[in-house]
């Protein structure tokens, strides 16, 4: 056992230090007695680096645990963390062999296991194969029996067990080796846990007396390192260290394996929500998609659907033999009431199964808002413009005849929309409809299909998704539209106004448009095209009298687009669109339109003649 006096009492008399080293030596000595009964005295030449390792020591317990050899890397395979099946071997997945010749092969076991999320997987090992045990001792075994009677001998899955897996030693280390009178013999290196642990076995079994030359370097888990420079520090450092880890001991490849308390710290993280959802083998993602779960802290997790109302409920976690558990409870939502297991966590995403057909796939989305108040939706409109996104009335689609047309609400409850450059003014409103819900009204004159009871059914930076209170099917969405401090946006700007009030000989000019493979650009021969900074389309011919009048916007959406409206006069009616801008210089644009498989429809390009 660590002596810690033996440099405490440095400054006693000479005997008694003899005294106390040979109490510390007595375990050592007392196997010489049965070998020699002869009594000398015995002239102890303290060593210069280290201190003596004793056989039954917390420190001798402690390294040797540290050396062990840690089995769980490969359970995905053998189901056991007491020790590893030596690579190349050979395996059945589910009907399927392949070699595993390195550990990055695991993922492929994995990934086959993934494929399917119902169906009940198996791998068979195909025998003989070599198993190396915690000791490091390598056996060969031809059955699937052997195996599995080895297996009974290890702990089951997450079970505390002897090694220590959260901090290592550096290689290469050495140890100095005494004889009967403590003299060094001998200097022995150590280069790797095998042979750590091999020596520290003769320790153990009183075979050696040796002490660790110090200072030694101690790897952890998270790859930092610390120094150490005696025998007190080092059982210090590995007391505070073995248990600051995951050591993955379960039969899931991967770091999914959460702990009950680091899968209730990631749920509570952020707002979790729904892209996939079947239940008893039915799929049900068109009707729970974008729901969002919110987990709290005192076991209550509060769902929105995609309409804004909440539903409260109750969730725990556990772990068990099966992996870790979540379950949910729902008093009116039973297809999301179930204790689903966590098979699958990735960045930002976890998956949830339960045999029967029931998954949940659902992603981290920190910025859906729960907690919806008066002053948050003000706020919210009154930091930027929003565009309509969509507008659905009556199941006619009319967010085209509101392309270049952004709100603008402001503080004291007005609301502007500009229209062909235009601004109308009316009145808007936040009113609560009831603990969950908020109403918001916009008066506009001569906009009926603007002027409805919009219940707020999503919030979030950036996004108001808005329902008709009393005809559901009604909707709106707005999103916002920040331009200030956008360099591209501003770049856009000033290329496209450039030519405002010069004249119809210095305009835009259709310069070719493609729809479908058919070329349309003479129609819009002799037209010019200028915009203003005030969000208005002028377009005039060169010889007719012709004026049509428009709305623009430039904007960003995953992407730069420019959005324009020429109401519905020939031939321009054709180009009110969300066109995606392809390329910009300051004397021409073009302009794209995908489908939504991602095909080029429709080209237009724009340039500028001087």
């Amino acid at each position: 056992m660590f002596n810690p006096k033996l440099n405490i009492m440095k400054s006693k008399s000479n005997i008694m230090k003899s005294k106390i080293r040979t109490l510390l030596l007595l375990p050592f000595f007392a196997l010489l007695l049965f070998t020699s009964c002869q009594e000398e005295k015995i002239d102890i030449i303290e060593p210069e680096e280290g201190e003596a390792l004793v056989a039954e020591s917390t420190l001798t317990s402690f390294i040797s645990a540290t050396s062990a050899k840690d089995g769980s890397a490969d359970n995905i395979i053998d189901k056991a963390s007491c020790l590893s099946v030596e690579l190349p071997v050979s395996v059945v997945v589910n009907g399927l062999e392949i070699i595993v010749d390195s550990t990055e092969d695991y993922k492929v076991i994995e990934a086959i296991f993934n494929k399917f999320d119902d169906d009940e997987d198996r791998l068979d090992i195909v025998f003989p194969i070599t198993i190396t045990l915690a000791d490091h001792t390598e056996i060969v075994l031809n059955n699937p029996n052997d195996l599995a009677n080895l297996i009974k001998e290890c702990k089951d899955e997450n079970e505390p067990d002897d090694d220590i897996e959260c901090i290592d030693f550096q290689y290469p280390i050495s140890f100095s080796v005494y004889d009967a009178d403590f003299q060094v013999i001998d200097v022995i290196t150590v280069e790797n846990d095998r042979e750590l642990h091999k020596f520290i076995k003769r320790v153990k079994e009183r075979d050696v007396f040796a002490s660790l030359n110090f200072p030694v370097t101690m790897v952890y888990a998270d790859g930092t390192t610390k120094d150490v420079n005696n025998n007190e520090e080092l059982e210090k450092t590995i007391r505070e260290a073995k248990d600051t880890c995951d050591e993955d001991d379960d039969n899931d490849y991967g770091d999914d394996d959460f702990t009950k308390e680091r899968l209730d710290e990631y749920l509570k993280i952020c707002p979790w929500v729904v892209y996939e959802f079947k239940r008893n083998n039915q799929d049900n993602t068109a009707e729970y998609k974008e729901y969002a779960l919110n987990f709290k802290e005192d076991g209550v997790v509060k769902m929105r659907a995609r309409n804004g109302d909440i539903l409260t409920g109750t969730w725990n976690t556990r772990v068990s033999d099966r992996g870790a558990l979540l379950k949910l409870e729902f008093d009116s939502m039973a297809d999301f009431t179930l204790e689903w297991i966590v098979y699958d966590i990735e960045y930002g995403k976890i998956k949830l199964y339960e045999v029967g057909g029931n998954r949940i796939i659902m992603k981290k989305n920190c910025d859906v808002i729960f907690d919806v108040t008066k002053e948050r939706i003000k706020n919210y409109l009154q930091e930027c413009l929003w565009r309509i996104a969509r507008l659905n009335i009556d199941g006619i689609d009319r967010e085209k005849e509101y392309i270049g047309t952004p709100f603008n609400f402001l503080e004291n409850d007005v609301v502007k929309l500009r229209v062909n450059g235009e601004l109308i003014e009316g009145t808007y409103s936040v009113t609560p409809l009831n603990s969950e819900g908020f109403i918001l009204k916009i008066v506009l004159e001569n906009r009926p299909e603007l002027q409805l009871q919009w219940y707020v059914t999503f919030l979030e930076p950036g996004l108001i998704k808005l329902e008709d209170l009393n005809h559901r099917e009604n909707k709106m969405v707005l999103e916002r539209h920040c331009a200030d401090g956008d360099e591209d946006i501003n770049y856009i700007v000033d290329v496209l106004t450039s030519s405002w009030g010069a004249g119809w000989d210095k305009g835009w000019k259709v310069a070719s448009y493609i729809d479908k493979d058919v070329n349309k650009t003479q129609d819009y021969l002799d037209y010019a095209i200028a915009f203003s900074e005030a969000g208005s389309i002028k377009v005039t011919h060169a010889v007719n009298d012709i004026a049509i009048d428009g709305s623009w916007l430039a904007y960003r959406n995953e992407g730069l687009y420019l959005g324009m409206h020429f109401g519905i006069e020939a031939p321009f009616g054709d180009l009110n669109h969300r066109w995606k801008i392809n390329s910009i210089t300051e004397n021409r644009i073009e302009l794209k339109d995908y489908n939504a498989n991602g095909g080029i429809e429709r080209i237009l390009v724009l340039e500028l003649e001087w």
